[in-house]
């Protein structure tokens, strides 16, 4: 018996030592490919990503914020109860692993297949962000413990926990309690409250997950369940707990402080880095230079707000954004009530207000910076009699000059860009009325319908296949059978009258739809489907009926832009584009913009001839200069379609554009179906600009918001600022164009002797044929058969 007793000691002694040896060996082999410990001193700083406009302003700044790291003396107390309770309240008992943890954890894992708290110590934890991954294999947790034990042997305990507050990743791009006070709430850490320290304490176990920006609800219950932690531990009294807990949890994100409001040209700043250098490009103190000029963007911002704001003055007062109790008012509700507006930012520039009291000829208000009251002036648009604001009221008010107007956030939208026509660089950018409120990117990401602002590639497809601005159409009922519906299509002009024949130039100049589908009918949807791509608009979206003619094509700002900027640089097709230069935390030049140009002067840039081929949609041309863009429409189509456009700005649906003063200016204006979007599309030799106003969810924007109306005043606005001091310029015209005298009745040559007759720039091989003398004398006999 005593043999076998020997033998079975014996036995499990040889057990234990091979399986020591076993895991020395293995803690050799692996130990070879671990990290000195001293490197983890070394915590390199992350630079962040800044984004600058052409002249040097910050627009934007991304990723870990640039920052002294905090000794841990500097650290307040209950930020560290707060983690320890959180994640390792055995932290100063252990010696880098929690053999007692790891043995509960791995059997409740074993028994019901969950994992539990107390598996990693902050040790643990330090070891595993500084040096290791994250893959979850035994081989990676062996490292972590061999790592844990080897840094508690090297580093004290409060070196340890010094460097792991420093490092540790606690989302949105935050590493570290100093940077994530700020990120989170503004602050600086020793500003923070027990309730805001014990949600970023609440945020290592999921940092993406948990954190108050992508989930309130679930960040307040990681901030209890630490709270709780901490109060069972005895670091806070029954008081603190319950006064933390009842506290709300309200994120004040940290934004560095810009010099120029453009945040959506930021975000597309942002993802272009994020594409061409992966996630490194938040920390590696990158510095992407965009081709946005500051003063136009500022102008850009301030035309699309005001004429949004503007709209919304026009459609009357909607009501009150809340109402907040009556006990707020009162003395003893003052911090509640500053905790509620605090509760609302600025949207744009409205600021949130509480109403006091409201009389006919005065209202009473309280904001973040005390009480206000507004003089009749300053709501009268809102004709607040009808339904009287009260007491508790949440309104907006907004700056006008040196006093306020009451306001509201609109409910539509716009966007504008504008950029260089010769080479496609972003000037000026604003997707929507306010970044923070509503990232969604108007300009690059909402397609639309073009309505009108659809006909000048129209018109210039006709040209292009030998009609001329002279050309005489009948503005006259047009009705098309469709055997898939049950009623034939009869479209109307906006207007609902009738001209009868008229040129082309004349039904641009005033938008006249029906000429525009006599026009398609003539030239035919084939061919205008091949032609359109020209100006680098996709083909795709294109319709394969007559509706074409009327704009239901939809579009982004930005193609559109690109679209006319075709016209505006003399025919080349340019690619629209941001960033300019790319330099490293040391100054290097990583990456720099070598976009290709218009240039009219250079030689081999003939048009291709025939629409329709692959490089023709493509955009190719003959010259064999990679930096020049490719001329895709003749200069003689181009100059004449840009000098109908011009006659739109000057004395039709665009003639508010004669406010500028200015004779250089070509566009046409938009609008959809039941005045659902409005447009105004315009240039200047130099600045082409894009207005668009709209809902994001389709519907009317009510009677008489055309593009005249609702979108030109963006436009007017912006180029006022961005063409200051710039020279008036308008395309040269090229070879190839003749001056004529025309019959505007009939688009024939007039004789000598007609009083009415027009000069008119037509195509050298496409002059009109002089008509007859008897059809002069007597309209009555012009052969009307001939118009389209």
């Amino acid at each position: 018996m005593k043999r076998w007793i020997l033998i079975s000691t014996l036995g499990v002694a040889v057990l234990l030592c091979l399986g020591a040896a076993a895991v020395w060996a293995g803690a050799l082999y692996l130990g070879r490919d671990l990290p000195p410990v001293d490197s983890i001193r070394q915590l390199q700083l992350s630079v962040p990503l800044r984004v600058l406009s052409q002249d040097g302003k910050l627009i934007g700044q991304f990723g870990a914020e640039r920052r002294s790291l905090l000794r841990y003396d500097d650290i307040p107390p209950n930020v560290i109860h707060a983690f320890l309770a959180a994640e390792d309240d055995r932290f100063f008992e252990h010696p880098g692993v929690d053999w007692q943890g790891l043995v509960r954890a791995s059997f409740v894992l074993a028994v019901s297949g969950e994992k539990s708290q107390g598996g990693s110590t902050i040790t643990m934890q330090l070891a595993r962000n500084v040096f290791l991954s994250n893959e979850r294999t035994f081989t990676r947790k062996f490292k972590e413990i061999l790592l844990a034990l080897r840094i508690e042997h090297e580093l004290s305990k409060k070196e340890i926990l010094e460097l792991y507050l420093n490092k540790i990743f606690l989302g949105e791009r935050a590493y570290g309690v100093g940077a994530a006070s700020r990120v989170y709430f503004g602050k600086d850490i020793h500003q923070l409250s027990l309730g805001e320290i014990a949600v970023i304490a609440g945020l290592p176990k999921a940092p993406s997950r948990d954190n108050p920006v992508a989930n309130p609800q679930r960040a307040k219950e990681r901030r209890d369940y630490v709270l709780s932690r901490m109060h069972s531990l005895g670091e806070i009294s029954d008081t603190e707990y319950q006064a933390a807990r009842a506290e709300p949890v309200v994120v004040h994100p940290y934004q560095a402080k810009l010099d120029v409001d453009a945040q959506y040209v930021a975000e597309m700043a942002r993802a272009w880095a994020v594409e061409h250098y992966g996630d490194d490009a938040y920390t590696r103190g990158l510095t992407v230079i965009t081709t946005l000029d500051s003063g136009r963007q500022l102008a850009a911002n301030a035309a699309l707000r005001r004429a949004l704001l503007d709209y919304d003055e026009r459609h009357g007062w909607r009501g009150p954004e809340a109402q907040l109790p009556l006990r707020m008012l009162s003395d003893q509700g003052h911090d509640e009530l500053a905790q509620a507006l605090d509760a609302r930012p600025p949207v744009a520039d409205l600021r949130a207000a509480v109403v006091v009291s409201f009389a006919a000829d005065r209202l009473q208000l309280i904001t973040e910076d005390g009480p206000m009251n507004l003089d009749k002036d300053a709501f009268s648009w809102a004709n607040l009699t009808r339904k009287p604001l009260q007491p508790g009221d949440v309104v907006r008010i907004r700056p006008v000059g040196a006093r306020w107007r009451l306001a509201e956030i609109p409910a539509v939208q716009g966007a504008f860009v504008a950029l260089r026509p010769d080479d496609g660089a972003i000037q000026a950018l604003v997707g929507g009325f306010d970044f923070y409120a509503n990232k969604f990117n108007r300009v690059t990401q909402a397609r639309r319908q073009s309505g009108s602002g659809f006909k000048p590639f129209l018109y210039a497809a006709g040209l292009a296949q030998g009609l001329t601005p002279a050309s005489v159409f009948l503005d006259a009922p047009v009705v098309v059978d469709d055997p898939s519906a049950d009623n034939a299509w009869r479209p109307e002009n906006f207007e609902g009258d009738l001209k009868g024949p008229m040129s082309l130039r004349e039904a641009l100049v005033h938008s006249r739809n029906l000429v525009s589908i006599r026009l398609l009918q003539a030239i035919g949807i084939d061919y205008t489907r091949q032609y359109v791509p020209r100006f680098g608009l996709p083909g795709d979206r294109l319709p394969d009926n007559l509706t074409m003619a009327l704009g239901t094509a939809v579009f982004t700002p930005l193609e559109m832009a690109r679209g006319y900027a075709t016209i505006a640089n003399g025919g080349f097709v340019i690619d629209p584009y941001l960033v300019s230069e790319v330099r490293d935390a040391d100054g290097q030049v990583l990456y720099k913009a070598a976009p290709k140009h218009a240039c009219p002067d250079c030689p081999d840039t003939a048009p291709q001839q025939s629409p329709g081929d692959s490089a023709t949609a493509a955009g190719a041309d003959a010259t064999t200069d990679d930096s020049v863009a490719p001329r895709t429409i003749e200069p003689q189509v181009d100059w004449l379609i840009s000098d109908m456009m011009h006659d739109v700005a000057t004395r039709g649906t665009g003639a508010k554009t004669n406010e500028l003063h200015r004779n250089d200016l070509a566009g046409k204006t938009g609008t959809t179906n039941d005045e659902t979007d409005a447009w105004f599309n315009g240039f200047q030799k130099t600045q082409v600009a894009i207005a668009w106003v709209g809902f994001d969810q389709p519907a009317p924007l009510g009677p008489g918001e055309v593009g005249a109306r609702a979108a030109l005043p963006i436009w007017i606005d912006y180029m006022r600022a961005a063409l200051k001091g710039v020279p008036e310029e308008r395309l040269p015209r090229p070879d190839g164009l003749v001056d004529v005298r025309i019959d505007p009745r009939t688009g024939k040559l007039a004789p000598a002797d007609a009083p009415d007759a027009v000069f008119e720039v037509v195509q050298q091989d496409h002059i009109p044929e002089a008509e007859a003398a008897d059809a002069h004398n007597d309209p009555n006999k012009a052969n009307l058969e001939d118009l389209y």
